[in-house]
């Protein structure tokens, strides 16, 4: 089977035969076709360390023609420098959008916020979830990979308040859960930050859920002259470290900058100045262990067709917002949040963040809002014999991503995996035949 079709299954070991030489020619002929004459001189740039081999697996399943389904593609250990490049490969979800309201007169989802659970994510959200009355609440559902999601249920019922939406949430090393979201209105008619805890994900701040929000929610900040008057209007995050949690927030009454505030239970925050420049609503900020140190990355909107990041590796001052994605068409034109999804303990090393949930609409009115997600993938690329290339064009989830074949024809090739940049080969397979409707497992090591 040297130099004819390979066993796509566990009983390959055309890899095992390969050698390193060999590998390193074939994988330069290879590139040849897929980036032209740069490639060629691969060897005289260092480029030419053998990939490693990437093992297929045709799995029994199967899916819809005319596609050919990738597994083992999510993203893997957090990688500072394609984020500081902004060489990412963002694959849309094939389910568009991924979560809808549920049927009723209102029908407004939107605000993400996923939490790792041990079982897979708790994903809460703010919506209209086909209620009754137009009211702001706070929900959520369990997923295990993105595909289905069960459990969905009221977690806050506004109460005092016209609305409670815009959460962001987080989970505890204790198996508790925290949140802030914004409550609307205070005392003054402006738009506030409230905490809410829970022990067990069911009971919070003291009642068994849906709790009921009151005045006595919301948080203060101190050293921060405009808290009384601001207008913090979707743009509350949360991030607790060394038992510290951390509220990054904008003011519409004072916009152009988001700040950060620090404190112990997290109801009374400490203003520490500010931690990011631009006109944006701050959504969401995780934490990640890289071989240089922490990474902070904190993800932004406006209500526009476009979503931004900042990077920090202190947590409080962040760099210049780079682009991070676009509204794909007129169903997501209007961009209102965003929620990272992570996997992985924020305080070691091997965190990944695997893509992020956004909500978006066609109305311009920011009001029949639903939930999209892009993730961030390894590329998988099957290059014919002929040289013809197969990109994947959709994600199912974090873990697979569809490629199209021609009119549903059979090529026969190889698979040329790329890094999280897209741009960067890692592993590459032996030969074999791509069939449309089929399901394939990579991995390699």
């Amino acid at each position: 089977m040297g130099g004819g079709e390979s066993q796509v299954g566990p009983a390959s070991s055309v890899g095992a035969r390969i050698g390193r030489t060999d590998i390193c020619m074939r994988h330069i002929a290879v590139l040849t076709c897929l980036s032209g004459l740069a490639l060629l001189l691969a060897p005289a740039a260092g480029l030419c360390a053998p990939l490693k081999f990437l093992r297929v697996e045709m799995l029994p399943s199967g899916v819809e023609k005319p596609y050919a389904e990738i597994q083992g593609v999510s993203a893997g250990v957090f990688e500072p420098s394609f984020w500081r490049k902004n060489t990412l490969h963002w694959m849309p979800d094939q389910i568009s959008p991924l979560l809808e309201p549920r049927p009723g007169p209102n029908r407004n989802i939107y605000a993400p916020s996923a939490v790792e659970t041990a079982d897979g994510w708790r994903v809460f959200y703010g919506a209209w979830d086909g209620v009754p009355t137009g009211n702001d609440r706070i929900y959520s559902a369990v997923t295990k990979d993105f595909r289905r999601f069960d459990a969905r249920h009221t977690v806050i019922e506004h109460g005092d308040f016209h609305h409670v939406c815009n959460v962001n949430a987080i989970a505890n090393s204790d198996g508790s859960f925290s949140m802030v979201a914004t409550a609307y209105p205070d005392s003054r008619g402006r738009n506030k930050p409230a905490f809410f805890s829970s022990p067990d994900g069911k009971v919070w701040n003291g009642s068994l859920e849906p709790y009921v929000a009151t005045a006595r929610d919301i948080v203060s900040i101190s050293g921060y002259e405009k808290y009384d008057d601001a207008d913090i209007n979707g743009m509350n995050v949360i991030l607790r470290e060394k038992g510290v949690y951390r509220l990054y927030f904008g003011n519409f009454r004072d916009f152009g900058q988001t700040y950060r505030a620090s404190g112990t239970d997290g109801r009374n925050y400490r203003f520490e100045g500010k931690a990011i420049d631009g006109a944006y609503a701050v959504n969401d900020v995780k934490k990640f262990i890289t071989r240089d140190g922490p990474c902070y990355v904190m993800g932004l909107h406006m209500n526009r067709n476009e979503l931004w990041y900042g990077l920090s590796k202190d947590g409080l001052r962040f760099g210049e917002a780079v682009t991070l994605g676009k509204s794909l068409s007129d169903a997501d034109r209007y961009i209102v949040a965003i929620g990272w999804v992570v996997k992985g303990d924020q305080e070691k090393p091997g965190r990944r963040l695997l893509g992020y949930l956004y909500g978006a609409g066609a109305d311009p009115g920011l009001a029949s809002n639903r939930i999209f997600a892009r993730w961030l993938q390894k590329k998988a690329v099957f290059v014919s014999d002929s040289g013809s290339e197969f990109a994947p064009s959709l994600a199912r989830g974090p873990d697979r991503q569809l490629i199209s074949t021609e009119g549903a024809r059979e090529f026969h090739g190889r698979m040329v995996l790329y890094a999280e940049d897209g741009k960067t080969p890692v592993a590459r397979s032996a030969p074999f035949t791509l069939r449309p409707g089929a399901v394939y497992r990579i991995a390699y090591k």
